[in-house]
């Protein structure tokens, strides 16, 4: 299905690896050009390049920097619409924080999680709100988590960020859908890639009671990958989905249920 991204141009945060990474890259093969931002500049130069390689230059822009700072936001999506041309799309995947399990958590790392996982989410979506606005037309995805749909044992920080993520968003769509800017909210399950937590799970020492977990929580008996995510995000972004809005999507081989 062509899904009417070519030159279109999309802004996605924490765009180096995994998840992100994926999102990428179906906009990529869409015919997207691709603003991709991330924390690490040294991962993220290296994405580029080999993205570079196989899409073109012309289609990537890239800029490293702390996406929960709302001076850094602004100055990432002022580059990327200089670089790239005005935002279709905007996808918040900034997320994950230490957080011990438990009820002991102390302020400091309460405020961070929250920071990290809801706050950064908010102040991308905010800032691309203004540029679409004007326009009348854009959509704004946040990456949130299974974690937000229900109580999984997860840190307290993010799962309560998660489901505070999946509100904002439902409450942003009241907004924003009088001026034709969509607003929708993927719920990943369990994503393996390199590098990430489940990749050390389901290789490391307890690696058998995971994957023992994994066949009886998930009808589907497996993981999913970030090219799973990445597809459903590519549809959500483009004008296929033109009366998707304000919906919260699982992409999680069934576990929510």
């Amino acid at each position: 299905m062509d899904l009417g991204l070519k030159d279109r141009t999309i802004f996605v945060a924490g765009a180096s690896r995994g998840i992100g990474l994926g999102i990428v890259e179906a906009c990529l093969a869409e015919g997207a050009r691709v603003a991709i931002t991330a924390r690490g500049a040294e991962a993220l130069e290296a994405t580029r390049v080999r993205l570079a390689d196989q899409y073109g230059a012309d289609r990537l822009w890239a800029m490293a920097g702390d996406l929960r700072d709302t001076a850094t936001i602004e100055k990432a999506l002022a580059g990327c619409e200089a670089a790239l041309g005005p935002i279709h799309g905007a996808v918040a995947n900034v997320g994950l924080h230490p957080c011990p399990p438990g009820a002991e958590v102390d302020d400091e790392t309460w405020d961070a999680g929250f920071s990290q996982n809801l706050g950064s989410a908010w102040r991308l979506a905010r800032d691309a709100w203004r540029l679409m606005e004007p326009r009348g037309a854009g959509s704004i995805l946040f990456i949130s988590s299974i974690a937000g749909l229900g109580a999984l044992g997860t840190p307290m920080t993010y799962g309560t960020a998660k489901a505070a993520m999946n509100h904002m968003a439902k409450e942003l769509a009241v907004i924003t859908g009088r001026k034709n800017v969509r607003v929708n909210v993927i719920a990943p399950g369990n994503i393996i890639f390199p590098g990430g937590d489940w990749e050390a799970r389901s290789t490391g020492p307890r690696a058998e009671n995971w994957n023992r977990w994994l066949r009886r929580e998930v009808p589907m008996q497996r993981f999913g990958k970030p090219e799973e995510i990445g597809s459903m995000a590519a549809f959500l972004l483009s004008d296929k989905a033109s009366f998707v809005h304000g919906a919260i999507i699982p992409v999680d081989g069934g576990q929510t249920r």
